[in-house]
């Protein structure tokens, strides 16, 4: 069968893992998870027991999570050099040193003003607000200054560093943390990204428009078919 990814909507950070299916080429399907709620349901749950997405269903039926894992496998299964360098090549560690600086301190950044759109109390988010606009703009500044003198955030040309930072750099378009102009590295990167087909496909599939890809994307699955057909007998 062909791998399935269920991503999470709205504005979820599965949003980098179909830019790097995308740009695999190899063949795909997508499962739709709203959230909160269908996230943390039973069913899903099934899947991931975390109740997170994304959630990467492979070719033989195993299933894992975790973002940066998941875009670690679509680029062992794949050629495409916007997969960024394999281990022991030039580039590898800065690849996975951007990796981990989006995954602990870009992303954590926006936590604070995540949990004020979760139920937070007004005493909550009277704290929680200025604390996450810190957060965001202190990283910011720190990939400001990571991408001084570069175009992109290792080598030449978009990586998977790329695919997972336009999943996380939209949240700013929601929380409105901070003026993209202060800046200017952060928002030339975000700019050219915009242009990738791939970017504007997976923008395209969030929103529920017409969606054209470039790569292997044979349709969406519900997540009901999926679980009935691991009940199915072998």
């Amino acid at each position: 069968m062909d791998p399935i990814l269920f991503y999470g909507v709205p504005e979820g950070c599965s949003f980098g893992a179909i830019v790097a299916l995308e740009w695999s080429g190899r063949p795909y399907r997508l499962c739709r998870i709203q959230m909160p709620g269908e996230v943390s349901s039973p069913a899903y749950k099934r899947l991931n027991p975390l109740g997170e997405t994304p959630t990467l269903m492979t070719a033989d039926g195993a299933t894992f999570s975790q973002t940066q894992a998941i875009l670690q496998h679509i680029a062992a299964t794949s050629g495409d050099p916007r997969m960024g360098a394999r281990p022991g090549q030039p580039g590898f560690d800065r690849l996975n040193e951007m990796l981990a600086f989006l995954t602990t301190t870009f992303f954590s950044s926006f936590s604070p003003l995540w949990q004020t759109v979760e139920g937070a109390s007004e005493a909550d988010k009277a704290v929680l607000i200025p604390n996450g606009r810190r957060k965001v703009r202190k990283a910011h500044a720190q990939l400001e200054a990571l991408l001084a003198g570069r175009d992109c955030m290792v080598g030449d040309g978009p990586t998977l560093a790329e695919a997972y930072f336009m999943g996380i750099s939209r949240w700013n378009d929601f929380h409105q943390a901070i003026d993209p102009a202060e800046f200017p590295a952060v928002q030339a990167l975000r700019a050219r990204m915009e242009k990738d087909p791939a970017v504007r496909f997976a923008l395209a599939i969030e929103h529920e428009e017409p969606a054209e890809s470039a790569g292997g994307f044979r349709g969406h699955v519900g997540l009901e078919a999926v679980l009935e057909g691991q009940r199915a007998p072998a």
